[in-house]
């Protein structure tokens, strides 16, 4: 039950993160990033319509899709996560835009909202919209990247925004604003796979192994070594980690033995128990 809130919880911080970049910096500014949130920021400059609203209707077409490809259970959490979204726009539309500068607009707002979208991915959900589109694709090619995927289905967005507004300055902002997004989901997504590889080399690798085993839930794989200059005999320990495990791992060594040496090495990817792969 704690783990489901946590990750609802997540979802909604991510929610608000996006919705504030959109409310608070690129709308009031005619900046189109791209997405549904860049076609409402058209609807609502040339036909009145509340972003919040387009964002409930748009969505509702696509997670009919997504139930069909993707599952009940994204669906719910999209819901969750769209929903959220739309609230959070539509209260943040309420308040003044927190800057007129076009620059720091674009440079803000897309970075709130390539965070918040990152956030909500990770937690196998989306704000709806293009992430959904994306999602879709991922499906049928999964070795694509998310954050590339959606830059291609915001692209055109943008596009779309150069035909509405005609003005070429503001589809260059909403440009940058788009690469800087994209860059932000696929930073955040790279960052969440990062692990440790830690190597372990001791003469007292049996006790160091079995300690590990029974204070820890990572696995602890045990070498046999020899130093080419003493020649002494030595067990070398191998152990995958999560970044926030390594101070720990790396105290416990050194309780038991401070001469071990220990070697730290960053892995982009784990696949295996005890590991989630984020996507």
């Amino acid at each position: 039950m704690s783990d489901k809130i946590t990750k609802y919880a997540k979802i909604f911080i991510g929610a608000v993160m996006t919705g504030f970049g959109v409310s608070g910096f690129l709308t009031p500014n005619k900046i189109v990033n791209g997405g549904l949130s860049g076609l409402s920021t058209i609807l609502y400059h040339t036909l009145g319509i509340e972003t919040g609203i387009s964002f409930f209707a748009i969505n509702g077409i696509l997670l009919l899709l997504a139930l069909k490809f993707l599952g009940k259970n994204f669906v719910i959490n999209t819901i969750f996560g769209a929903t959220s979204l739309s609230i959070t726009v539509y209260i943040f539309s309420y308040f003044p835009p927190v800057t007129n500068n076009l620059f720091l607009a674009t440079i803000l707002g897309s970075a709130l909202y390539g965070m918040g979208i990152a956030i909500v991915l990770s937690e196998n959900s989306t704000t709806g919209g293009t992430d959904i589109l994306g999602r879709l694709i991922q499906r049928a090619f999964p070795t694509s990247k998310i954050g590339s995927t959606i830059f291609v289905a915001d692209i055109l967005v943008v596009a779309i925004s150069l035909i509405t507004f005609k003005q070429v300055e503001l589809v260059l902002y909403g440009t940058i604003a788009l690469f800087i997004s994209s860059f932000s989901i696929n930073w955040f997504i790279r960052k969440l796979n990062i692990s440790k590889l830690a190597f372990v080399i001791s003469e007292n690798g049996e006790k160091l192994a079995e300690t590990l085993v029974n204070t820890s839930h990572r696995g602890v794989t045990v070498l046999d070594a020899k130093g080419a200059y003493t020649s002494v005999s030595k067990t070398v320990l191998l152990c995958a980690l999560k970044e926030k495990e390594v101070e720990g791992f790396q105290k416990t060594i050194s309780e038991i033995d401070p001469a071990a040496f220990i070697i730290f090495s960053e892995s982009s990817q784990i696949i295996g128990k005890g590991f989630r792969l984020y996507r």
